[in-house]
C-alpha cells in the first residue's frame, strides 16, 4: 500500500539520481496537495525545469508520482500533468510517506505500532494456520542465531521480520499495510542498537528472544489471555 515505489526496487539507478528523483516527486507532491483534483499542474517540461532535474531523472520522478496515485498525464495540446483524484487509502499512504520524508520522531511511530500489536495478535489467534506458525518459528530461529552470536543489529532486524510475518497473517489489509509501513519507517531511521539502562545488551536480547518464543507458543495454542499478556509485556519492556 504505502511504500511500494517502483524506483525503490530497481537496481539500475544509482542512489544520488534516485534521491534527486524522489526529491522532485516530493516537490510536485506539495504542489498537488495545494491543488484541487483535476487541476493542471503544468507540462512535463515546465515541471522538469521547475524541479531542476534532467529528463531521465524526471521520467523516474513521474513514475514515482504515478505509482503513488498523485498525478495523471494527458497527451496533446492542453495536456501535461494533472492532480489526480485521491481515494482515502491513497491519501493515507501518502501521509505516511510524507512523515517519513520529514524524518518524523521514531518514538511516535513506535507508539502507534505498539498500539496496533494487540489487533494483529487477535487476528493471528483466529487466522494463523500451521504453515503460518511454521514461518513464524523460522523467523524466531533467525532471532536465536543472532542472539547466540551477540549480533544486536541482526537480532533487531530479525525481530522486525517476525513482527511483519505476524502482520501478514491478518486478513485486514488496511491494518496489515499500515503496520508494515510503520515498521519500515522505524527501520529506515534506525542507525544502531545500543544498551539502555544497566542490563547488559546480550542478556536483554536473550530475554527478548524468550518472550517472542513464548508468544508464538501462545498463538499456536490459541491461548488469548497469555498472548495478550505477552504482547503487553513486550511493549512496556521494549
Amino acid at each position: 500500500m504505502v511504500r511500494d515505489d517502483p524506483a525503490l526496487r530497481r537496481g539500475d539507478w544509482d542512489k544520488p539520481a534516485l534521491r534527486r528523483a524522489q526529491q522532485a516527486a516530493e516537490s510536485i507532491a506539495t504542489l498537488v496537495a495545494a491543488s484541487k483534483p483535476g487541476a493542471r499542474l503544468g507540462t512535463r517540461e515546465e515541471l522538469r525545469v521547475r524541479c531542476g532535474v534532467s529528463v531521465g531523472t524526471f521520467n523516474e520522478t513521474l513514475r514515482i508520482l504515478q505509482a503513488r496515485g498523485l498525478v495523471t498525464v494527458r497527451p496533446g495540446p492542453g495536456g501535461g500533468l494533472f492532480a489526480a483524484e485521491q481515494s482515502p487509502m491513497v491519501r493515507l499512504g501518502n501521509s505516511v510517506l510524507a512523515l517519513d520524508a520529514q524524518q518524523t520522531d521514531v518514538a511516535d511511530a513506535v507508539r502507534i505500532r505498539d498500539a496496533l500489536d494487540p489487533l494483529l495478535i487477535e487476528d493471528a489467534l483466529w487466522h494463523a494456520s500451521p504453515a503460518d506458525i511454521a514461518r513464524l518459528r523460522e523467523r524466531l530461529g533467525v532471532m536465536a542465531e543472532a542472539a547466540a552470536g551477540g549480533d544486536a543489529v541482526a537480532f533487531v532486524h530479525a525481530n522486525w521480520e517476525l513482527h511483519a510475518a505476524i502482520a501478514g497473517i491478518s486478513p485486514n489489509q488496511l491494518l496489515r499495510s499500515l503496520y508494515i509501513s510503520l515498521l519500515e519507517l522505524i527501520e529506515s531511521h534506525t542507525l544502531s542498537v545500543l544498551p539502555s539502562g544497566e542490563q547488559p545488551l546480550a542478556e536483554y536480547i536473550k530475554q527478548r528472544h524468550a518472550l517472542h518464543a513464548d508468544l508464538i507458543d501462545a498463538l499456536e495454542r490459541r491461548d488469548r489471555d497469555e498472548a495478550m499478556r505477552l504482547v503487553h509485556a513486550h511493549n512496556i519492556t521494549a
